[in-house]
């Protein structure tokens, strides 16, 4: 990879330019003067370059200014090609600032993708509708949780209040489904969760976040063919189980699993073929599954309310909320993770016919219809049996079972088969497609990028991820890593809501796609350098732009008038995760494990509620993006805020082994990127492809033009440069 070297320059005594330029090999910069004076001395002759090893594709690049016409004392500005020549170096050249190439580092890690214009533009098929995405988004959310989940949560933690849990849960994911909505219709390409936080936040945290989902889906989907396997094994009374354990034997390895399961292989491995078939083909199958357990939830609920006994609520039996508030808040806790699998329709978006209208309306009809399910599930349940007599491993067959009807037990059997189906289904459908976004970006190996031309899925990496999903089910004791999806989870969700908040406060993206995007101030981009360049002093139209203060507000915050609306809105958002880390640690370890007095629990509870809604107040104070042909989040920057809020405080409730294999997985995701993803990331060969053209008029730096030269351009252009260069 070639990176473009850095030219600086500085005024002159004379009100000239003194160009400091990069000589190869020699390790040091040469002054303008130097310069001119090793071109007429024959430096980088065609024999000179040919033994520097320079390729024919290297651009050359010059500027002079000159100041002509001195009687009428004016200023002419000759634009010629300042050139420098492009050759393999490290991020920055040796000798140079560490400062500089500190800064060089940080716009790295931090550039940003383009919103393309052309975003509906795809290799893949779109051929998915609102109802096939309403379908993937509920199968993703059914899965064995409501077979499992509910009676566990009943049982231990909130009693027959385990539906007002079920709905404060599904509250919680609402905030976090809506921005996902907004970012699926704004964005309609594959990635989810990475590219949301490619587009706003930066290049590093869109990998790490790809990087931390990947494993969720690796891990998720083997952990559910390990279910599948086991409830299909106690079926028949767990005959497989034995006949496994007496010919191949058990073992006792840490990290292994009792007993290879041949079974969950085998059902990982026929569910990759069926979904490399396309997306067609899975998207049909997901509608048989999620058909059937629908058909079975509506069983369940009509036939528990028909052997409901409202008894079961009385005071006799404990009540409605034995376990009180805090009990409910535990059980909240808990069936928030139920609902994780809406942002498989996010992941899918590249291939839905209309994304700007299917994707919002699918994540709320399938929120809607799951977070129903679940609560009138955990109604019938908690009403057709005593809450403290449920068996947590199968609470719905078991109650059917008690009350005289073990055939609907087989029902529900079959139910809780098809859900993990759909789960697995959907964990290779959406898993690959991350890893086809960040190879397409150049962040991940360019082989996962290849799509097959018949199915037009990404071929490569479902057999890839499915082999590896096979392995860890086949082999791994899946139980210690489980926990860890939660966190890989809520992290997303944070970034997709801090992503929110930066996208709707940032200015319009330009129209072009050429330059390269950046945290920073937009620089103006042209097509042709001669027709479209403007002198210093032409005036520009004002007009309202996202993050500048309301007009309306100025009379009364004038101190935030006069501070750069850019560093306005950053520092706010800064205080505004601060204060929600701050404010979630004092939530949720409270006095007794912060072992602090009092009146300073109180003072740091109270100072951090302040910052996280003076921080609110201050976002709400600026203009945002308003768009009229796409889903937008209601009371930004509000709901998002609650989501970064909930979400901390989710993750601070796991335990400290799960925090230490997340930063173990992070440091290897970290060495993937600077191995291999920071050199190869379309954003950084851009960067290198990328002339500039910089204008100093009346001594100071105005205004940058960006524009992309053709190397054949280049090479015709260079000896009549060198020639101006070196005349009078």
């Amino acid at each position: 990879m070639s990176n473009v070297v850095p030219v600086t320059a500085r005024r002159g005594q004379r009100g000239g330019i003194q160009w400091w330029i990069w000589r190869p090999g020699e390790g040091r910069v040469l002054s303008a003067g130097r310069h001119q004076r090793a071109l007429a001395g024959g430096w980088r002759s065609a024999e000179q370059r040919r033994s520097a090893n320079c390729s024919s594709d290297r651009r050359w690049v010059s500027a002079s200014l000159a100041e002509t016409d001195s009687r009428s004392r004016k200023r002419r500005l000759r634009f010629q090609q300042l050139t420098w020549c492009s050759f393999p170096l490290p991020i920055m050249a040796p000798g140079l600032p560490s400062t500089t190439r500190l800064a060089r580092l940080c716009q790295k890690l931090n550039r940003l993708k383009p919103l393309e214009g052309s975003s509906m533009e795809t290799s893949l098929q779109r051929c998915l509708s609102t109802l096939d995405l309403t379908l993937l988004g509920v199968g993703g959310m059914v899965g064995s949780g409501l077979y499992v989940l509910t009676g566990t949560v009943a049982k231990q933690m909130a009693g027959p209040a385990v539906l007002v849990s079920f709905g404060v849960a599904a509250v919680a994911s609402l905030l976090a489904a809506l921005c996902y909505a907004e970012f699926g219709a704004r964005v309609p390409r594959t990635g989810s969760a990475y590219l949301f936080t490619y587009v706003s936040m930066g290049e590093l945290w869109a990998f790490l976040i790809g990087w931390n989902v990947l494993l969720e889906y690796l891990v998720g989907g083997a952990a559910v063919a390990r279910a599948w396997s086991s409830y299909l094994d106690s079926i028949f009374s767990h005959r497989i189980r034995n006949f496994t354990e007496a010919h191949v034997g058990v073992w006792q390895v840490p990290f292994l699993a009792h007993y290879p399961d041949f079974l969950a292989t085998g059902i990982i491995i026929l569910a990759s073929a069926m979904v490399s078939c396309g997306a067609r083909i899975s998207s049909w199958l997901n509608h048989i599954f999620s058909t059937i357990s629908l058909v079975i939830i509506l069983f369940i609920i009509i036939m528990g309310f028909i052997l409901a006994q409202p008894h079961n609520w009385s005071p006799e039996e404990g009540g409605f909320s034995p376990f009180g508030f805090s009990g409910i808040l535990a059980g909240t806790a808990t069936c928030f993770f139920a609902f994780v699998g809406f942002d498989v329709i996010a992941a899918s978006c590249e291939e839905a016919r209309n994304p700007k209208r299917a994707v919002p309306i699918a994540i709320a009809i399938s929120l809607g219809l799951v977070a129903s399910a679940y609560i009138l599930v955990s109604t019938v349940l908690t009403l057709m049996v005593p809450w403290h007599s449920l068996d947590p491993d199968s609470a719905l067959a078991d109650a059917f079972y008690r009350r005289g009807y073990s055939w609907a037990g087989f029902i529900v059997a079959a139910g809780s088969i098809c859900a993990m189906n759909t789960v697995l289904l959907l964990n290779l459908f959406s898993g690959p497609r991350i890893i086809y976004a960040m190879a397409t970006d150049g962040l991940f190996f360019q082989a996962f990028a290849h799509v097959h031309p018949r199915t037009q899925v990404p071929v490569v990496g479902i057999l890839v991820f499915g082999v590896l999903m096979a392995f860890m089910a086949l082999l791994l004791d899946l139980e210690a890593l489980v926990q860890f999806l939660s966190i890989g989870t809520l992290l997303a969700y944070t970034f997709v809501a801090t992503s929110i908040i930066v996208l709707r406060f940032q200015k319009a993206p330009p129209s072009s796609s050429t330059g390269q995007a950046s945290p920073g101030p937009v620089a103006k981009e042209y097509n042709s350098f001669q027709d479209h360049i403007q002198l210093v002093g032409t005036e520009q139209a004002s007009s309202s732009k996202p993050g500048q203060l309301r007009p309306s507000l100025k009379p009364y915050l004038g101190f935030l008038s006069g501070c750069n609306t850019e560093a306005a809105v950053t520092w706010a958002l800064g205080f505004l995760v601060t204060s929600a880390i701050t404010l979630s640690c004092v939530l949720v370890f409270g006095n007794s494990a912060l072992h602090l007095p009092n009146w300073s629990y109180i003072l740091l509870l109270l100072l951090s509620a302040i910052i996280f809604v003076l921080s609110l107040l201050v976002l709400g104070a600026h203009q945002q993006q308003r768009r009229q042909d796409t889903f937008q989040v209601p009371l930004v920057p509000l709901t998002p805020a609650l989501s970064i809020l909930l979400n901390i405080c989710l993750m601070l409730n796991l335990s400290y082994l799960t925090w230490l294999r997340f930063s173990i997985w992070l440091l290897i995701g970290l060495v993937v990127y600077f191995g291999y993803g920071i050199w190869h990331s379309k954003e950084n060969q851009q960067e290198a492809a990328t002339t500039r053209y910089v204008v100093f008029p009346n001594g100071s730096l105005e205004e940058t033009v960006q524009a992309v030269q053709p190397p054949s351009q280049a090479l015709v252009q260079e000896p009549r440069l060198t020639e101006q260069l070196t005349s009078p």
